[in-house]
């Protein structure tokens, strides 16, 4: 880590930021702040231009913030028996503005504000994405063992701690969360952020003002209106039986009839009061288009945000399939990608707004990429071990779209046991080879002698590697027989032939117990002719 001299919040220490990815900014970047957008840190990236703090957030969040930090880390300093140093360090492109740091630089101090949630979490030991990936870049740009992260505000009361360390994984994914970031900086384009919209009605209407005078002159309404009620309420809706269904199709039939009549007395007495009628038809047409605007607008509004919904995630896939495209064509065709899980109608669920609904799509596509990235970079690095290590055992691994998914150390210890098999095969079976042609030699050198035996005189000297068998056995029947009650004999018997070769190689043994097959020889030099060659042997010119 390299530490600068600069003293967090200074003029120095804002401009420092500008120049590197933040730890405060690597939960934005994973798509997991409860306070930025990855848009808005892109946007933000790109154009050089911070968000515009309000003097309420600065005084009552950030200012008082950092009074809480100055009270708790002498807190924390006299629990732990160590003191704590803010810095700002960097590594590569990556910064960190610790809030504490010893003098070794093992333990690391971060102090986020008390609130009841997030101390509730710390006592848990169970932190938000929010949280933890910024404390993965401060322990990764300083190579510290851990991070005591405090939730507090300055007090000894509302003072809580848990102990962090690097989770395995973590680092690797933010570091490919920066690379996909990086990359995504280059193409994008910042749009200019609208306020949030607010509907609005059309036009408002006049008021409506009616008037009206007149009375009904003679009717049986009221007397009519008692026998009818009396009639519905009597009318049976327990069907059971034929009967009753037959009763109530009847029935059906009679209320239609009933409801007809209804009508045609309404549109007789408003037919009497004309300048009534025109204003009940015409109150019923104005109220029928508001009806027919309002469905219309309904159907158009649930159409078209199910459309930019189905737009938005349709969209992202496509980026990812891109994404992913890119990472097969650098494998050069000996491995795929798997399929790589993305989830962005889940992304989406609940977001109102087409910014938020993209918002949460480009998240969850940045995390997908992410994730796409790491697999491809794995994959890469089985392919290479694969060159390395097995270069000349290509044959052995024809199954390299499965190998080429594994973790580089199970793949590299599989390839090691794969490569040693077949040699202990491969030996296994060079040694059956070289104990067959040897038993096959013996065989044939035995066939040999026992033949030159049957044909040969019994003086004639024996030219065959296993004479000393046949000498002997001849030697002994041409010898005076010598007068003794129970005459021995003894005979050679070769049992390695090969073994017997090497102690003549080596002086133990006489060249004379060995003999050359000039059957075999002369048939080697026939077919090879002039280009016959062996050690100890010379070609040389007979006439023909």
């Amino acid at each position: 880590m390299k530490i600068h001299n600069v003293a967090q919040g200074s003029e120095a220490w804002h401009a420092l930021r500008a120049n590197y990815f933040t730890a405060s900014e690597a939960p934005a970047m994973m798509g997991a702040s409860k306070q930025m957008k990855r848009t808005e840190l892109l946007s933000a990236k790109k154009t050089g231009l911070d968000r515009d703090v309000s003097w309420w957030v600065q005084k009552y969040l950030f200012d008082k913030g950092h009074e809480a930090e100055a009270l708790a880390r002498p807190i924390l300093e006299g629990r732990i028996g160590e003191d704590l140093f803010p810095i700002v360090g960097t590594d590569g492109d990556l910064l960190a503005s610790l809030d504490g740091c010893t003098m070794l630089g093992e333990i690391l101090f971060e102090h986020k504000m008390w609130n009841e949630q997030l101390a509730a979490d710390v006592q848990a030991g169970n932190l938000d994405p929010h949280y933890y990936w910024q404390l993965e870049q401060q322990l990764l740009v300083s190579g510290a063992e851990k991070v005591i992260f405090v939730c507090s505000d300055g007090t000894e009361d509302n003072f809580v701690s848990m102990e962090y360390t690097p989770v395995p994984g973590r680092a690797a994914t933010l570091v490919a969360g920066w690379k996909q970031f990086q990359a995504d900086l280059l193409d994008f384009t910042p749009v200019e952020v609208l306020p949030e919209a607010v509907g609005k009605t059309p036009d408002s209407l006049p008021a409506l003002r009616i008037e009206v005078t007149g009375m009904v002159t003679a009717s049986n309404l009221e007397q009519f209106k008692a026998h009818s009620l009396a009639v519905f309420a009597s009318i049976n809706t327990e069907l059971e039986t034929d009967q009753h269904f037959a009763d109530a199709e009847k029935t059906v039939k009679w209320c239609s009839d009933v409801e007809e009549r209804l009508a045609a007395a309404k549109q007789h007495a408003l037919s009497q009061t004309e300048s009534i009628d025109v204003l009940f038809r015409t109150i019923e047409e104005i109220s029928a288009e508001a009806r027919r605007k309002r469905l219309e607008l309904e159907k158009l509004v649930k159409a078209r945000k199910v459309s930019i919904r189905e737009d938005i995630i349709m969209d992202a896939a496509k980026a990812l399939q891109v994404h992913i495209d890119k990472i097969n064509t650098s494998l050069g065709g000996k491995a795929r990608m798997p399929t790589v899980p993305a989830d962005f109608a889940g992304a989406i669920k609940g977001k109102k707004s087409i910014s938020s609904l993209r918002d949460a799509a480009d998240s969850e596509l940045a995390r997908a990429k992410i994730a796409a990235s790491q697999v491809g970079d794995s994959i890469r690095a089985n392919l290479a071990s694969l060159v390395e290590l097995a270069v000349d055992y290509v044959f052995l691994f024809n199954d390299i779209q499965q190998l080429a998914l594994k973790a580089n150390d199970d793949l590299v210890a599989l390839i090691k046991v794969r490569i040693s098999e077949h040699q202990k095969a491969e030996e296994a079976k060079a040694e059956a080879q070289r104990v067959q042609i040897r038993n096959e030699e013996l065989k044939r050198i035995e066939d040999e002698t026992n033949a030159k035996a049957a044909v040969e005189p019994a003086a004639a000297p024996i030219r065959t590697a296993l004479s000393a068998k046949t000498v002997s056995a001849v030697q002994s029947a041409s010898k005076p027989a010598i007068a003794v009650s129970k005459p021995e004999f003894f005979q050679a018997e070769v049992t390695d032939l090969e073994a017997l070769v090497h102690a003549v190689s080596g002086g133990l043994a006489p060249l004379s117990v060995l003999t050359v097959n000039w059957d075999e020889l002369d048939a080697l030099v026939a077919r090879q002719g002039s280009a016959f060659s062996m050690a100890g042997v010379r070609l040389a010119k007979v006439a023909a």
